[in-house]
């Protein structure tokens, strides 16, 4: 990895990224859901539901004909995913399992030093839970009854549900199906389909080499930090070797929101993905808080100049935004934030406010292309009208 580092300006980093991470195109045509999740790598799984949950959102925004139920339909039917922690809980290609399976011994090894998971069954009291499964079946947590002891807190569990997640994190239980979003556990090797489960594990180097190749192939560029946390499945250290090993990484230098450089590393065909990368869509899209291109505060800023934080963790008071803000995403460009939520009784979709970020006019063409992508919104909540609370427009420029 020698040479004079390549030059990517801001707009080409930004095209660039867009682009493999498939927000570039217009989200419309036949939808292929296992091979839009294998292009991003995975999908985060997520459990609030203000509009659609994070994980049908992402999917939605690939391709508007996506709908809720494809998604339970790969995992239970089809076997085309699995679920496991990258950064967090998400759904994975079923192809990608032999290259995870240290995964499941790294988190099984955190899992054990988590002090908010003490308290889960020992190998007997596990074991007794593997047995019921055998027996009975897929289970939720559900099943169980025991009970949390001393101080109840938000994140306390009863130790029948943190030792079905210490079985899941190391890979002794999969996640069978899920009813809404509540998880049924099974014995893995009656989840993953056999070519896979019984395939011969790489070895470890191997699997780093992996975790790293495809990190840097869905980036299109990015630093060492940008490798690592892409999957959150090798440590920095692991990274840093394994770039210090690779011959055909390019150096490159990219060109931030504020117009000052970084060096990073780009894959060796860069320059063919450079000419290749579809200018984006000028289509104005509602974008998850989840999104993978949000999800990485630190290169959201450094690319988009957008400075993004989820609140639903920030107590009422002290919310600068509100709890649960969409980004708004135009062309390449971040133009502001809107708060909405779905009432699927009443058949509602309210928007509650918007935000349009320093610099951006808010012109009858801008709120048209909101308004299109709002009803599209709708219907994947399956929600039919849109209602815009009076207050909604206080924050716009341009009016």
């Amino acid at each position: 990895m020698t040479g004079t580092p390549l030059r990517i300006r801001n707009r080409d980093a930004r095209r660039l990224w867009l682009d493999a991470q498939g927000l570039a195109a217009t989200p419309t045509g036949p939808l292929n859901l296992a091979a839009t999740i294998r292009k991003l790598g995975f999908v985060q799984l997520d459990s609030i539901r203000v509009v659609a949950r994070a994980h049908d959102h992402i999917l939605w925004s690939r391709n508007q004909n996506y709908r809720e139920p494809m998604l339970v339909k790969l995992l239970k039917d089809q076997r085309a995913v699995f679920e496991h922690f990258t950064h967090d809980a998400s759904v994975i290609p079923i192809e990608f399992y032999p290259n995870w399976r240290r995964q499941f011994r790294r988190m099984e090894a955190r899992v054990k030093g988590w002090d908010w998971h003490a308290g889960y069954h020992g190998p007997e009291g596990r074991a007794a839970i593997r047995e019921r499964i055998r027996a009975e079946g897929p289970l939720s947590s559900h099943a169980f009854d025991t009970k949390v002891e001393g101080k109840r807190e938000m994140w306390r569990r009863p130790p029948h549900k943190l030792s079905l997640d210490y079985m899941w994190y190391a890979g002794e239980l999969s996640t069978s199906r899920r009813d809404g979003f509540t998880k049924f556990y099974d014995l893995t090797e009656r989840v993953i389909p056999p070519v896979h489960l019984k395939c011969r594990e790489p070895s470890e180097s191997k699997q780093v080499d992996w975790l790293c190749r495809e990190a840097i192939t869905r980036l299109a560029f990015g630093s060492e930090g940008d490798i690592q946390r892409f999957w959150a499945a090798a440590d920095l250290e692991e990274v840093k070797a394994w770039v210090a090993a690779q011959k055909d990484l390019v150096p490159v230098e990219i060109e931030s929101a504020e117009g000052d450089w970084s060096r990073a590393l780009a894959p060796a065909d860069i320059e063919t993905r450079l000419a290749a990368a579809e200018a984006p869509t000028s289509r104005l899209r509602i974008l998850s808080p989840f999104d993978p291109v949000i999800r990485d505060r630190a290169r959201l800023k450094r690319l988009f100049g957008f400075d993004y934080r989820i609140e639903i963790f920030v107590p009422a008071a002290k919310r600068i935004w509100g709890y649960y803000v969409y980004p708004l995403l135009e062309g390449d460009r971040m133009i502001g934030r809107l708060c909405a939520k779905a009432d699927r009784n009443a058949g509602k979709l309210t928007v509650e406010r918007l935000w349009t970020e320093s610099g951006v006019m808010w012109t009858p063409a801008r709120a048209a292309k909101l308004e299109a992508e709002l009803a599209r919104f709708a219907r994947l909540a399956n929600t039919g009208e849109v209602d815009w609370l009076p207050e909604a427009n206080m924050d716009i420029r341009g009016r």
